[in-house]
């Protein structure tokens, strides 16, 4: 869905959000996986409805 450079404060953030805005849709995050191998932050998301 997106690929970005995240700096420490970002990777804070995730300890107390909910829900994120990505191109304008929201999203609730239900869970994260860091791969240290792939060097790579990924986090599960469901896409919300706000019609």
């Amino acid at each position: 869905m997106d690929e970005r450079e995240w700096d420490a404060a970002m990777i804070a953030t995730l300890e107390h959000v909910n829900y994120l805005t990505v191109h304008g849709e929201e999203y609730q995050t239900l869970e994260g996986k860091l791969n240290l191998d792939a060097g790579q932050l990924e986090l599960l998301v469901v896409k919300m409805n706000n019609k």
